[in-house]
């Protein structure tokens, strides 16, 4: 069979679209992490108080996370580079805004505007990267360098940020985005030129109530759980409500002609391997950078910039997975193999960590490093092969709507996940430290305890989620997934 041979011009241009999406993806993930290391400096400046200084990371999750299933919609009523435009305009403005900011509260609602306008342009990226490259071969190798960009982006995040700050001012954690917005509105005519989806009927507003309220819920009471409690009756009653409405939020796109989130997207055998796996991953990684950041600080004395050093091995693994592995081709090795040995990978990064006591040796060579490169491999490999499955045989009327439900998996497996084992290790921690006293070596101990126990919970995660991805491969009528690879029609 003879290769279709695409058109010159389209041959030339389209691979000018992966670096100016990649380009912007960087900059969604990198503003997740990028303000955590110039928190401190920022408060000071601002003369915010400690309750109020969450909102700095809270306001950008909680738009991001819970306005993405509308903006993934927006995103076919526009189209995909018209949104693309509006997201990465609006992103770089209101970086400006606060980076210029006077007051906490500019600050805050800047950050809430960076998310807001995140909605648009993260499912934007992707969908556009989704439509311009259709060969199978082409595809993989495109997805590898996308998530390879997101794999490290919120590694590059903390090192960025440390180095900002601690060279230049807090205040160049959020300008940076106004360089970097430039050069990929550079890029912007090379993109594909859709229009916007004709005969769109009429939106669904119950829909898109009820999926922001509830997804607006559970971020929000993921962001209250550590500081709160799980019991605190406000935790409990938003996740009671966001359970309830998103359970709502699903009867309704059961029966509606029209739906926002249309269940063919979430059903699809692999798509939903692919959606459960990522949830399952950004649960147990995001916990895990927390405690190497926390650790390699508090127990080994390294500086901030130092510390996110240590992190960049783990970038450096995920752009190895996902673009040297997971961009590959593989005759043998279907998606659901690679993701199975993804999780796996993952996995044994968090078991050799489970090892590390207050007191072990030669840290670096011995834990750090195997675990960051096992991590790494596993994340970035799971990122290129899912994101490739989530898109595939997505039409442009629903490429937005996947890429956005996508997005708000990783959000929302971000912030449990961030909640739930910080939670369990200062848990473990205290516990530990009414038995021992606290006395500065019982202090080091139980910090240690409690992060490793808290490790072997990530562990179990995502030993569970590769038990899970097998089944499913091994279940279920054979096109349920067998198209997953192949060029989207």
């Amino acid at each position: 069979m003879v290769p279709e041979v695409p058109a010159p011009q389209a041959d030339s241009r389209r691979w000018w679209t992966l670096p100016v999406v990649s380009l912007a993806q960087l900059m969604v993930v990198l503003d997740a992490t990028i303000v955590n290391i110039a928190l401190p400096s920022a408060q000071h400046d601002l003369g915010m108080s400690d309750g109020d200084r969450q909102w700095v990371i809270t306001a950008y999750a909680l738009a991001f996370g819970g306005l993405l299933l509308v903006g993934g919609r927006i995103c076919g009523a526009l189209g995909r580079r018209r949104a693309f435009l509006a997201g990465l305009v609006g992103f770089a403005a209101a970086s400006a805004l606060g980076g210029a900011a006077g007051d906490a509260g500019t600050l805050f609602a800047a950050r809430a505007l960076q998310g807001l306008c995140a909605t648009l342009l993260a499912p934007a990226a992707l969908s556009l990267l989704a439509l311009t490259f259709t060969d199978a071969r082409e595809r993989g190798r495109a997805f590898g360098v996308f998530a390879g960009v997101g794999a490290g982006g919120a590694a590059l995040g903390v090192v960025a940020g440390g180095l900002l700050t601690q060279y230049a001012d807090w205040r160049w954690c959020l300008y940076i985005n106004v360089p970097m917005a430039a050069l990929a509105l550079a890029g912007t005519p090379f993109l594909l030129r859709d229009r916007p989806d004709r005969g769109l009927p009429r939106p669904d507003v119950p829909g898109a109530v009820l999926s922001a309220a509830g997804l607006l819920a559970l971020v929000y009471a993921f962001a209250q759980a550590e500081p709160r409690g799980w019991t605190d009756p406000l935790v409990l009653a938003l996740l009671t409500g966001g359970a309830l409405l998103l359970a709502l939020f699903t009867a309704v796109e059961a029966r509606t002609p029209h739906p926002l989130l249309p269940p063919r997207v979430l059903l699809h055998r692999a798509r939903g391997t692919a959606f459960s796996s990522v949830f399952l991953m950004f649960v147990a990684m995001f916990g895990f950078f927390l405690f190497v950041s926390y650790y390699t600080q508090t127990i080994l004395g390294y500086s901030a910039v130092r510390a996110g050093m240590v992190l960049l091995v783990n970038a450096v693994g995920g752009i190895v997975g996902s673009v040297g592995v997971a961009g590959r081709p593989h005759r043998r090795a279907g998606p659901h193999v690679l993701i199975v040995a993804s999780l796996l990978s993952a996995a044994a990064g968090m078991l050799v960590l489970t090892q590390l006591t207050a007191t072990s040796s030669h840290v670096f060579l011995g834990y750090l490093l195997p675990a960051q490169i096992l991590t790494g491999l596993g994340l970035g490999c799971l990122l290129a092969t899912a994101t490739n499955l989530v898109t595939a045989d997505m039409g442009p009327a629903d490429a937005g709507i996947a890429s956005a439900a996508y997005n708000a998996v990783q959000q929302l497996g971000a912030a449990l996940g961030t909640a739930l084992l910080n939670s369990i290790a200062t848990g473990v921690t205290a516990g530990y430290l009414d038995r021992h006293g606290h006395g500065r070596d019982a202090v080091d101990a139980g910090t240690v305890h409690g992060y490793t126990v808290a490790l072997w919970v990530a562990f179990a995660v995502l030993v569970c989620g590769a038990l899970a991805a097998g089944a499913l491969s091994r279940s279920g009528p054979a096109g349920s997934g067998a198209r997953a690879t192949e060029p989207v029609s």
